[in-house]
């Protein structure tokens, strides 16, 4: 007969009890018991329904001491459970159907993902989980009474997972708890020594690492969140200029960069003003639509592109949309990182605000280093933005000297 487990819970992890949630989640920074909850709920259930079935999952998996197997099995010996299940090498199982298996999601195809059905699925590291992995596992757990869990420490704001659990609509039927060390009442007192001696030695680092806070930016970021936040306004004042700058991806396939599309503006009080963030995936027709679209929302008096990367047919995409579309063109020769350093000057002198919040274009602003752009494929809304502030603050747009006895190169922006 099954039998209740009562295993010691933190309180924080209550809201994760109650009955009829499809969505369980917990992020936070380090020595929070995230992973402790979840392992020890796993084999709770297990024990009161020896039928059920789990998919523990990662973003990619190359062995399974780089999954919670250990966790698991240590937690069925710890509760004293050890009858109830039969431990393998690659998995875990009841003696009634009940199942544990181990995954990478990018081994993972639209077919082979089919395999999961049936199960429900915890996502370990899930702030790893790339978007393309979490719209195939969503549809995937989906037999009645299944659930999914995911357990993380924020990374970026634009990462999928905190777009989806942390994004101005969770989705319904979820229950998503903050957790930090503070709430962990086993906290052990050789990880308070590691923590103590992080916040000595790691203040920049700190809050991501034991409060779960948002990576702060890349190693050398010209860009950094508090800058960002600190000139954030929730409404925009009397705008002297609109501009609506595109830095469009040079193909239109799967895996392309998207087509960077912002609006900014030159309020009357001098100060710069990013207005919307509309960037988007698709054809040369559709985001000249989008473009456009931004154009006549805004009553914007120009939209600004460069002309070194592709900048006739950008103009030739944009006036088929509307010939009488007003254009005006910017001319990079230096390098990105070198054109990108006096509009972050302007946000570190406190000159530039963000009217509300734009999750993908600020991380990206947050991995623009003194070295380039550390982060995966284009900055299509950063090469957006600074083409836009070039033109509404020209002062800030110099050529560079030749250095001597050295032939200058044009170098483009997207070279």
């Amino acid at each position: 007969m099954p039998k209740e487990l009562r295993i010691p819970t933190a309180k924080v992890y209550k809201p994760l009890e109650q009955p009829g949630l499809r969505y369980l989640a917990a992020h936070g920074g380090r020595g929070s018991s995230k992973s402790h909850y979840f392992a020890g709920r796993m084999v709770r259930d297990l024990v009161a329904n020896p039928s059920r079935r789990f998919v523990c999952v990662r973003e990619i998996q190359k062995s399974l001491k780089e999954s919670a197997y250990r966790l698991i099995v240590d937690k069925i010996r710890d509760f004293g459970v050890q009858d109830y299940f039969r431990v393998l090498n690659d998995r875990i199982e009841t003696g009634h159907g009940g199942l544990i298996i181990f995954q990478g999601m990018q081994d993972h195809s639209a077919e082979s993902i089919k395999s999961l059905e049936g199960m429900s699925a915890w996502v370990e590291e899930a702030q790893t989980m790339s978007g393309k992995s979490l719209e195939m596992l969503l549809p995937t757990i989906r037999a009645p009474g299944s659930q999914i869990w995911f357990s993380w420490n924020p990374r970026l704001i634009s990462d999928p997972v905190d777009k989806f659990l942390r994004g101005t609509k969770p989705p319904p039927n979820s229950a998503i708890v903050q957790v930090n060390y503070t709430e962990n009442p086993w906290f052990p007192q050789e990880l308070e020594q590691v923590r103590e001696h992080d916040r000595q030695t790691k203040p920049d680092r700190y809050g991501h690492i034991w409060l779960g806070q948002y990576e702060p930016q890349a190693k050398n970021a010209i860009w950094n969140v508090a800058n960002i936040d600190g000139g954030r306004v929730e409404e925009a004042p009397i705008m002297g200029r609109i501009v609506v700058s595109v830095d469009p991806a040079i193909s239109n396939e799967e895996h392309s960069d998207e087509h960077g599309i912002v609006v900014l503006g030159l309020g009357e009080d001098g100060r710069g003003y990013v207005i919307d963030d509309v960037s988007m995936k698709g054809t040369p027709k559709q985001w000249a639509e989008r473009a456009v679209a931004a154009f006549d929302r805004y009553e914007a008096d120009s939209v600004i592109v460069e002309r070194n990367q592709g900048g006739d047919m950008v103009r030739h995409t944009l006036k088929t949309v509307r010939a009488s579309l007003p254009i005006d063109e910017v001319v990079a020769t230096r390098g990105k990182h070198v054109r990108a350093e006096p509009i972050s000057a302007l946000y570190a002198t406190n000159q530039i605000s963000h009217v509300g919040t734009f999750p993908e274009l600020e991380a990206q602003l947050c991995r623009m280093t003194s070295a380039g752009y550390d982060g995966e494929g284009s900055p299509d809304r950063v090469d957006a933005l600074v083409w836009g502030f070039s033109k509404l603050f020209p002062s800030l747009v110099t050529k560079s000297k030749p250095r001597p006895n050295r032939p200058r190169t044009s170098v483009s922006w997207m070279g």
